[in-house]
Formats: C-alpha cells, sequence, structure tokens
C-alpha cells in the first residue's frame, strides 16, 4: 500500500487501475496485539510516536479478508448494493456490488461507478506457502486467487458529495448530492447488467455517452451532504444541505418520480451534514449539523423538531447513525467524540457511552447491521476503529505496556488510508467492511468482528 501523500489514483486521465491485492508498509493493529500475545510491538496511533529509524509493519494475521483498489479519482462517498447471492455469507471467494461517486478534477470528468468485486480471497495464515519445489504451482495458485472487478461508468456532472442507493418498484436507484448544489436520482439497472455481462456491457458503453438522471431537485439553492433513504417506505428520501434546511422527498405511484415537500425542516441554525431515518417508525428521522446539535423530526408534525440536543457535541456534530434493534443513535464530531445516545433518555443530554480515541475530527460512523452492539468509525486522523459496547473491563485479558489505557470496548484500529472518509459494513458478508479515503478503498475483515 503506498504511503500517504503519493499518489494512488492511476493515471491523470481518470482511467481506472486494476483491483489487487497488495503488499501494505503501514500498520494494522488487532485484538491480538491489543492483549499483548503478538510477537512484535504493537503500535497505538495517538498513544507512543514512531521513533526515528521505526518503520510500521502490516500483521496480515490480524484479518481474515484484506484487498485494496484504486479508482481514476477519489471517491468521497459510495454505499453497498444488495445482491441476490443470499445472506450471511462467509466463504471465500466472497463477491460485493458497490455504487461510488468521483471527485475528479474537473466537473465533466466525473463519474457514477458500479462495483462487481469477486473472487475476494481470505487471508493466507504464516506456514501456508510452500516450498520452493512448489513454487510454479504457488504461483498459479496466486493467479486464480486475484481479485477482479469490473466497473460500469455513468456519465456524472460535477463531484458527488454523497450517493445512497435503495431498491424502489425493483428498480435500483442511487439518490446523489452533487456540489453543484442539486440532488439527483439515477436508474442503475443498465450499468448492474453490464457488470455482470460482457455483452451487457458493450451495449452499456455503446449507448450511455450521456447519462440522464430520472429525476433532480435544485430547490435547496446550495450544495449539502446529508442524504438518506427511508428503510420503511420504499423510495422515501431526505436531504439536508449546506444552509441548514431538510426536504423531504415522496415517491409518486405508477411512475419514476417525487414530489419534494417545499416547506423544509428547518430547526437547525446552520449546515446540516448527515440524515438517518429511523429503522422502526416511517415518519421519523434524526439529523445533525454544524450547530453542534442532533434533533429527532416527525413528518407529520410542523416543521420544527419533535427532539432536540443542542449540545450533543462541543462542535461540529459531522456523522450519525441510528441502531436498527437497538434505541440507540451513534454521533460522530469535529471533537474526535464518538458518543451512545438513548433515545429514550435523549432530552436529559447525556451519552450513555462516551469514547475519545480518534485525534481528529470523526468523519464517518455505523453501527454493524447484524450485532446490535458492534459500530464502526472513521476519522480524519486516517484511523478506522471498531467497537463492541458489551465488553466489559473484567472481559479484557492482560494488556501489552502502553495498552492498558484503552477503552476494553475498542476492537480494532484499522490504518493504512489518507484521508478516510467513509465506511461501510457489507450486511450480506458477516464482519467484512469498505472504507473508502483519498488513496482509494480497502475491503477487509478483522479477526475482532
Amino acid at each position: 500500500m503506498s504511503a500517504p501523500g503519493e499518489d494512488t489514483f492511476g493515471n491523470e486521465d481518470g482511467e481506472i487501475d486494476e483491483m489487487d491485492e497488495v503488499e501494505c508498509e503501514e500498520s494494522e493493529m488487532g485484538e491480538e496485539g491489543m492483549d499483548g500475545e503478538g510477537e512484535g510491538q504493537v503500535y497505538v496511533p495517538g498513544v507512543q510516536p514512531l521513533q526515528p529509524g521505526e518503520e510500521l509493519e502490516m500483521d496480515r494475521s490480524a484479518y481474515r479478508m484484506y484487498h485494496e483498489c484504486q479508482t481514476g479519482s477519489p471517491c468521497l462517498s459510495f454505499d453497498v448494493l444488495q445482491d441476490g447471492d443470499g445472506e450471511s455469507r462467509d466463504q471465500y471467494p466472497l463477491s460485493m456490488l458497490l455504487c461510488a461517486g468521483t471527485q475528479a478534477s474537473t466537473a465533466l470528468s466525473n463519474r457514477l461507478l458500479i462495483m462487481r468485486m469477486h473472487n475476494l480471497h481470505g487471508t493466507e495464515k504464516e506456514g501456508e506457502s510452500s516450498d520452493e519445489e512448489s513454487e510454479e504451482e504457488d504461483e498459479e495458485e496466486d493467479e486464480d486467487k486475484k481479485p477482479q472487478m469490473e466497473l460500469g461508468l455513468m456519465s456524472h456532472y460535477g463531484g458527488t458529495n454523497r450517493v445512497r442507493v435503495t431498491q424502489w418498484s425493483e428498480r435500483p436507484l442511487a439518490a446523489v448530492w452533487s456540489d453543484k448544489g442539486q440532488v439527483e436520482i439515477f436508474d442503475l439497472k443498465a450499468a448492474l447488467e453490464a457488470v455482470h455481462s460482457s455483452t451487457a456491457m458493450a451495449e452499456f458503453i455503446k449507448n450511455q455517452k450521456e447519462t440522464k438522471p430520472l429525476f433532480s431537485f435544485s430547490g435547496h439553492m446550495t450544495e449539502g451532504f446529508a442524504l438518506d433513504w427511508s428503510p420503511k417506505i420504499p423510495g422515501r428520501l431526505a436531504s439536508g444541505d449546506c444552509k441548514k434546511n431538510i426536504h423531504v422527498w415522496e415517491p409518486r405511484e405508477g411512475g419514476a418520480t417525487w414530489t419534494v415537500d417545499q416547506r423544509p425542516f428547518s430547526s437547525h441554525t446552520k449546515s446540516v451534514e448527515d440524515l438517518q431515518w429511523s429503522p422502526t417508525e416511517a415518519t421519523v428521522f434524526a439529523s445533525c449539523s454544524v450547530d453542534r446539535s442532533v434533533r429527532i423530526w416527525d413528518t407529520r408534525a410542523p416543521p420544527t423538531s419533535m427532539l432536540s440536543n443542542d449540545e450533543a457535541h462541543s462542535s461540529d456534530v459531522n456523522v450519525i447513525s441510528w441502531n436498527r434493534s437497538e434505541p440507540f443513535l451513534l454521533s460522530g464530531g469535529d471533537d474526535g467524540l464518538l458518543k451512545v445516545w438513548d433515545l429514550r433518555q435523549f432530552q436529559s443530554g447525556r451519552p450513555v457511552a462516551n469514547f475519545k480515541q480518534h485525534s481528529a475530527p470523526i468523519t464517518s460512523v455505523e453501527w454493524n447491521p447484524v450485532d446490535s452492539s458492534v459500530f464502526a468509525a472513521a476519522g480524519a486522523d486516517d484511523v478506522v476503529s471498531q467497537w463492541d459496547l458489551s465488553v466489559e473491563s473484567s472481559d479484557v485479558g492482560a494488556r501489552a505496556e502502553g495498552l492498558k489505557d484503552l477503552p476494553p470496548q475498542l476492537l480494532f484500529l484499522h490504518q493504512g488510508q489518507s484521508e478516510v472518509k467513509e465506511i461501510h459494513w457489507h450486511p450480506q458478508l458477516p464482519g467484512v467492511m469498505v472504507s473508502t479515503a483519498l488513496s482509494g478503498f480497502n475491503v477487509f475483515r478483522t479477526i475482532s468482528v
């Protein structure tokens, strides 16, 4: 993996580099190191600085799977597309579908990407490699295990601030927040067919010179980042902008079009940074803002928030995630703090958990879709952290010197990327995470989850 600051995006004209597995020169730390059982010295970011002459090395035994890929231009945001290959898949090789949007150097160079990654094998355990006599067979096996990626490229004028996908009326859709100040809806069906078939790909390339959105809304009058599809009402969408306004979109019957509420939800006083619909109540959503607050809204009420925590963080609240099975909301802010809020006690203003592990603003958070006590976070300190709220101090064994002060709920610290922007768990692949950064994508599963 390239060191931070090196160009890892391929050539200047924005071509897509081939996906490949890479040797990593930077450290990833897992459960083994945190328990003090590893042979080498464990590096904990923010705890001990590197000394002159010291280098970080990846501990591959801390990963069940690890792959990296680059795109022609960096992607600030992506989302996971559900596929038809089944749930709870943990047999290698794995496959996945992603939708991402680029941040290219010019508006016309941007693309909406459909990525089909497959032949994703697990990380080899030490001692599995053969002796010199079987070197030729080894090379053939390595070739068979090489990860593969097909890309469907859709033209998109302007950089993508955020992309979110859904399925509505048997149509795979992507909502895209453009840095040109509009939110657009794209039909992904043709691109998805293309990444599964060379014949369909040839037809797709021939016909997609100008990709047009199904629907576009310019009523925000400025750009934004907050965007979320409702998990309860297919086709319902919420979008929030940098001028503090939130609009709710209602799908119309009989066609791919929407009615956008012209009266915005506007209790925030500064930029709305993130939105999350309730996983259990169809009319309820949450938002967070640069005004330091987290708010809960009900679309049936007047356009003011139903519940509010005006001092949720000491500075900008960047991201939130709503637990799918418990009444918990997770937030991350510019203060580097991760906070867990019990919505039954939300008005008290006191989180039920508060973690300060990251040394820079939090850029992404997400609850594990299967295990309600597990979540992950990413920060501007180039670290992805994994946590388990069910772990108590008594559950953690003896730790090596320098690790004793770490919170027992901290499971894993993943490093090696530069400027991590967004993370997602894969809902069909237990424990598998994808992260996007200035240096490209990581696809991995740690030994901790």
